[in-house]
């Protein structure tokens, strides 16, 4: 395998079934080489858990995509692209400042009764389903808990619902790599950008006018020193909350109760000790994390690790290794719920560091307590199936059954 070959190697292994289904003995077979594995002129890899910790949060690496070299002269034409985890200071300094005041731990801790509520009414409809054997939990319990969620977050209507869910499955697709995406795929992802971007300028024209306790009405009464969020930039992270929060909170619950199922130790000993399941959510997002990879750029030509690289080159920071990374925790392939796991980069780090996490946790939480809680027997009711992304690894569907 020659050093400019990696990179086409890389994404074309990624994309088969083999991959999909496990990358992480893939990730091992890169680890090592280097610290920074160049894989193309102006591509290089991090799979190290200290190396990605250290560059999430290095100064002079950009979140911006448009800054770097294989994208000049072809920006991303999506939305999504121009949102807060895609900017740099001042301009995320600033913005994510403002978002904070109105996203606050104290909001989030008040939406616990109301997604215990929806779980509870998901897992009344996914008994009533049982009757007839097997029950595909990704699409009637992880998928519709989150975004239904994430609406009574925003104070969209119940009956808007359905439509919040197509076009986050659409625009899920926009986290991939532009290298991984098609003409075809991205102009889907426009046009449910382009749809719900609609929706939400209307929503907010309504709450304008009649404020609730929704994050849309907090984030247009924000202000600091004079300063407020503009109507744009609420849209824009209206969309980038849907995408982020949704899909990756799908994945979190998917790929969570898929490792427990097959690891039936650790399934017995949350059963037995429902107060290990705060830590166990870290350790399940350690274990197989809903987001895989993140990208920075150079902004200057730099000294880092063991590579001197130029500025505008892309650096590929695979989370998902960094997290099974023997170096930084004790027999990784291994799911272990009574693990101290909060080392984990799932979340990102630095000032891009996930600003859904507690989100996040609350709703993995709140899915596997009333998952166990309701149901005393859970065994797998056939194969699961991967989604065909990169950047954001769940399912299609897990068929289980349940008693």
């Amino acid at each position: 395998m020659s050093e400019l070959s990696l990179a086409d190697r890389f994404f074309v292994d990624a994309m088969s079934p083999q991959f999909q289904e496990d990358p992480y003995p893939h990730y091992d077979a890169y680890r090592g080489r280097a610290q920074l594995l160049r894989v193309a002129d102006t591509v290089w890899f991090s799979f190290g858990h200290a190396d990605v910790a250290a560059l999430l949060r290095h100064p002079m690496l950009s979140a911006n995509e448009a800054r770097a070299t294989t994208e000049a002269g072809c920006e991303d034409p999506l939305r999504l692209s121009r949102s807060l985890v895609f900017m740099d200071p001042p301009d995320h300094t600033r913005l994510r400042g403002l978002v904070a005041r109105a996203f606050t731990p104290r909001l989030i801790a008040a939406l616990r009764p109301r997604a215990e509520a929806i779980a509870d009414e998901l897992l009344d409809d996914v008994a009533a389903r049982r009757a007839g054997g097997v029950v595909d939990l990704i699409r009637a319990f992880a998928y519709p808990l989150p975004v239904r969620v994430i609406c009574s977050l925003l104070g969209v209507p119940e009956a808007d619902e359905a439509r919040f869910t197509a076009w986050s499955r659409a625009l899920a697709r926009s986290l991939d790599p532009t290298v991984l995406r098609s003409a075809e795929v991205d102009a889907i992802i426009i046009a449910a950008e382009r749809d719900l971007a609609a929706y939400l300028e209307a929503l907010l024209a309504f709450r304008r006018t009649a404020p609730g306790d929704d994050l849309l009405s907090g984030l247009l009464a924000v202000e600091a020193d004079g300063d407020r969020i503009s109507p744009q930039e609420v849209v824009n992270l209206a969309l980038l909350l849907l995408v982020a929060g949704h899909e990756t909170t799908v994945n979190l619950i998917g790929n969570g109760v898929l490792a427990l199922l097959r690891a039936p130790d650790q399934l017995a000993m949350l059963r037995q000790r429902p107060d290990l399941v705060e830590g166990a959510v870290d350790e399940l997002l350690r274990f197989d994390s809903p987001v895989q990879m993140t990208q920075r750029v150079a902004t200057e030509a730099l000294d880092l690790a063991d590579a001197r690289v130029r500025a505008g080159d892309e650096i590929l920071l695979v989370l998902g290794a960094a997290n099974r990374d023997p170096t930084a925790f004790a027999e990784p392939g291994r799911l272990d719920v009574t693990r101290d796991a909060r080392r984990h980069v799932a979340f990102g780090g630095g000032i891009h560091h996930c600003l859904g996490a507690a989100l996040a946790r609350l709703e993995g939480q709140v899915a596997l307590t009333g998952l166990l809680g309701r149901f005393s027997s859970l065994e797998l009711g056939g194969p699961p199936l991967r989604r065909p992304t990169f950047t954001l690894r769940g399912l299609e569907s897990l068929p289980v059954v349940l008693s």
